[in-house]
């Protein structure tokens, strides 16, 4: 496919279907107001003003993907609970299929509830299963798996360590990936970091890099940054790895070139979701075959713009058009 600018791209974009094969959560949100402080503890009393749910982890990666105008389908584990019926309530009001998801009794589904006053975050609980999934589940998950990924352009992995992704799913997607020509990028966690070997991208941020390759550098220091990025690439024999640099930008490296592109100046309201932003973003530039700088440089304008948002939303396809063209990205 040719595509001749930066409006065409987005069409282009339209035309996609992408697998996303992650960790599932619910975002709950509590806002309210503060006006003193709680007799039975030093905490304060939240009067609740308004509440809302919304999907997050891996299902945030299918709402930005949704919103720049691809199709996406997920594939996870649910609990068999009342929490999954709301998370595939919320699938349907977004009309995005439920076909990849799994139930199972042994779990449960994951949500984070977080309670706000204004722009303060007070406080975050969380309800989930940490443990990998049973050897049941992770058969029915790769039939599913098996089942989609040839009617997709590119797979991605949106791994939050929460069981749902281990070595064997990886290793048996990667494969199937491969036999039929389909890119798989990868947004990884610590548990799974060295298992997505002969992947397309893999895209850790700086503190993932440092943890993974158990090294410590500062985020200046550009010749350590190229040594360890290329180090991790050549062990996990993927074709680029793009480190998210957070307000320094991204850096991308394939075997033959890389590219440091610096962030743009903006005013940061919530990093949260940033990251999902950006391997949507890329995602499906690598489903176009696109060149590793533009990559690199339009997720990275991708993720600026949500961090301008409070709370986890998915990007303005819009807006990232119009800066896209305004900032001049070449591909």
């Amino acid at each position: 496919m040719v595509i001749k600018g930066i409006p065409e791209l987005f069409k282009a974009f339209q035309k996609l279907k992408v697998l996303v094969i992650g960790d599932v959560m619910i975002d709950a949100y509590i806002w309210g107001t503060v006006s003193r402080i709680s007799p039975e503890a030093p905490v304060p009393v939240v009067n609740v003003k308004n509440r809302e749910k919304r999907m997050g982890g891996a299902a945030n990666v299918a709402l930005n993907l949704q919103s720049l105008g691809a199709e996406p389908i997920l594939c996870a584990v649910l609990g068999d609970d009342e929490e999954a019926d709301i998370f595939e309530g919320l699938l349907a009001k977004r009309n995005i299929t439920a076909k990849g998801i799994i139930r199972s009794k042994d779990r449960i589904t994951t949500i984070k509830e977080r309670v706000l006053s204004g722009s303060q975050h007070l406080l975050r609980v969380d309800s989930e299963s940490l443990e990998p999934i049973n050897q049941t589940e992770e058969s029915l998950l790769q039939n599913k798996i098996s089942d989609l990924i040839s009617e997709v352009d590119v797979i991605v992995f949106e791994d939050y360590d929460k069981g749902t992704i281990n070595s064997q799913i990886i290793q048996q997607t990667v494969k199937k990936a491969q036999e039929l020509g389909k890119p798989v990028v990868v947004d990884p966690k610590k548990n799974n970091f060295f298992d997505y070997n002969g992947v397309d991208l893999f895209k850790p941020n700086l503190k993932e890099l440092k943890e993974g390759m158990n090294v410590n550098f500062d985020h200046s220091n550009e010749v350590a940054l190229r040594t360890q990025t290329q180090l991790l690439r050549e062990r996990l024999s993927c074709k680029m790895v793009m480190t998210t640099l957070s307000e320094k930008g991204v850096y991308i490296q394939s075997e033959k070139e890389d590219f440091l592109i610096p962030a743009y100046k903006r005013s940061i309201s919530d990093v949260s979701g940033a990251g999902d932003t950006v391997i949507s973003i890329a995602a499906l530039c690598m489903a176009l075959n696109l060149k590793a700088d533009f990559v690199a440089s339009l997720s990275n304008l991708g993720g600026g713009i949500v961090c301008e948002e409070l709370g986890v939303v998915p990007i303005d396809a819009k807006k990232l058009e119009v800066e896209a063209i305004k900032h001049n990205l070449q591909f």
